[in-house]
């Protein structure tokens, strides 16, 4: 393979590779509220791509096999993933990434996030699949299911795929997406199941399957989704307008395939990314990516810290230099890691869409840009507004250092966040849930050997201030008032700690000309 590809002074043929390389390329992160099955959902894909030979649910605190994407000390003791695994398989000939986000009740409080997480999707035109799981439950009838997909995510579905019967009646799912039946047995947590092809729903061998009442029903239903919800536009989707819905039960390994089979149809191979300075396209000859997370102390008995780097263009090679834009240095990395779960292999060149795993000594935070030069920036992942908010206190002075430290670094990994309070420079720890107060203590004191107490402090939101003008009487006036209620995040950007709804509600009566925003990336 050519040092750097150019595709516009490279012979055909490797030019072709290099295409063929993106065009296998497909990401996704799963967003669902509490407890939803989504670590398992995330096991179930991986057996599917065959990265894995059996699943493990994921349930009681006392497991004997954590799944395989949990791997923090702190996750195998709960059996949850607190940390975003970062996991790849090979399926149909694509190359498929997982970003398997935090899934504990106590790192997705409440709808909130999904709401907040579903917004930004939108903001940045992401294509979205909605998949409702556990079918295999006493649960509400799928119509009333996808109206309250559309009504609180604010979504336009069009089911792909629709259940036959809910729980003790649950008898499988038709794909509409692939015209066929697949029946639920209801014993299939390890195994892949068969499914009958069915393009003729007039069938009288329908009935025979799955019984006359079942049969008539989906016919029935069937009908109403055709007559209510839109045909699937790939188009539409992929400009993130239209969200197909496929029902299943992870648990039991049912409905994954249909997902996975149409996410490998429909989902883009790696698009097009804005920079601050121009758009940069996957098949451009030069490299390029950005830090999206970064994880300290992966390996307990090495001690050492990964960033995350998404390659937006050209390729990635071992031992090449490449330029920090924020440092403007060139770093080289002799050993890039690709990733399934806890495996970790050394891998010599990776393509747009390829997650690498950098050893890092403390040079990148979250938004970095590395490039083979040019100095481009790329949006970074963008702060939502913690649920809760504490003073952190350093409990050892004599160990003032290593706590700063400690803090710095799992902030850059964005742990939580952190907020410096303009009246008294106090720092306060914001966070998702109460879980993430007991993962910062535990880190701090095991990686960083530096402890900590924390003091409650009442917030009801973080908002990201925006003043139409920062010199206007109204915006001084908003900065004096509050001053002790404002606090500067981790990059800077002014923050507003409401103490309560009222408290928000009247400020943006009082202040109009001042933007309060959930987020700390607003257009």
């Amino acid at each position: 393979m050519a040092k750097h590809i150019n595709p516009l002074f490279l012979p055909k043929f490797l030019f072709m590779e290099f295409e063929k390389e993106i065009a296998k390329r497909r990401t996704f992160g799963i967003i669902s509220h509490p407890d939803a099955g989504k670590t398992t959902l995330t096991e179930k894909l991986l057996l599917f791509g065959g990265a894995i030979q059996e699943a493990g649910a994921v349930k009681s605190n006392k497991i004997k096999k954590s799944a395989t994407s949990d791997f923090m000390e702190i996750e195998r003791q709960r059996g949850i993933s607190v940390a975003t695994s970062v996991l790849a398989f090979i399926y149909k000939d694509k190359k498929i990434n997982i970003l398997d986000t935090p899934g504990h009740k106590d790192f997705a409080e409440d709808t909130f996030r999904t709401l907040t997480a579903v917004e930004v999707c939108r903001m940045r035109n992401i294509p979205m699949i909605v998949f409702i799981n556990k079918l295999d439950r006493e649960g509400k009838d799928a119509f009333d299911l996808l109206d309250e997909v559309e009504q609180k995510l604010g979504l336009k579905v069009t089911p792909l795929s629709f259940p036959i019967g809910m729980g003790y009646d649950f008898k499988g799912i038709y794909n509409i997406y692939e015209k066929n039946i697949n029946l639920f047995s209801g014993n299939s947590k390890k195994n892949i199941e068969e499914t009958i092809a069915f393009d003729n729903l007039d069938n009288p061998e329908l009935e025979e399957i799955i019984g006359a009442n079942a049969a008539n029903e989906l016919r029935d239903n069937l009908e109403l989704v055709a007559g209510v919800y839109p045909d699937f536009d790939k188009e539409a989707y992929l400009k993130g307008k239209l969200q197909p819905v496929f029902f299943g039960s992870a648990l039991n390994n049912f409905g994954v395939r249909e997902l996975l089979d149409c996410f490998v149809n429909i989902a883009p191979s790696p698009r097009p990314k804005k920079a601050e300075e121009r758009l940069v396209n996957a098949n451009e000859k030069d490299f390029s990516g950005f830090v999206f997370k970064i994880h300290a102390n992966m390996d307990p008995k090495h001690r050492d810290r990964l960033a995350f780097i998404k390659i937006v263009s050209g390729t990635f090679e071992r031992n090449t230099p490449y330029l920090h834009v924020r440092q403007g240095k060139k770093l080289k990395f002799s050993s890039p890691n690709a990733f399934f779960a806890e495996k970790k292999e050394i891998v010599d060149i990776s393509y747009p869409g390829d997650i690498v795993g950098l050893h890092d000594t403390g040079n990148f935070k979250i938004g970095d840009t590395l490039t083979s030069g040019e100095e481009l920036h790329y949006k970074g992942i963008p702060s939502f507004s913690p649920e809760h908010f504490r003073y952190i206190n350093n409990a050892d002075p004599m160990k003032a250092k290593q706590l700063y430290k400690g803090i710095d670094q799992l902030m850059d990994e964005g742990v939580a966040q952190l907020f410096t309070l303009e009246l008294n420079g106090r720092k306060v720890i914001g966070t998702v849930g109460a879980l993430q107060y007991e993962v910062i203590q535990y880190r701090l004191e095991h990686e960083y050997g530096a402890k900590c107490t924390y003091e409650n402090f009442p917030v009801h939101k973080a908002c990201w201030v925006e003043a139409e003008d920062e010199n206007n009487e109204e915006f001084k006036e908003f900065k004096r008032v509050k001053q002790k209620f404002l606090a500067t995040d981790k990059r800077g950007q002014l923050v507003f700690l409401a103490d309560s709804p009222f408290s928000l509600q009247m400020t943006q009566q009082k202040y109009p000309s001042v933007k309060l925003h959930y987020t700390s990336e607003f257009e």
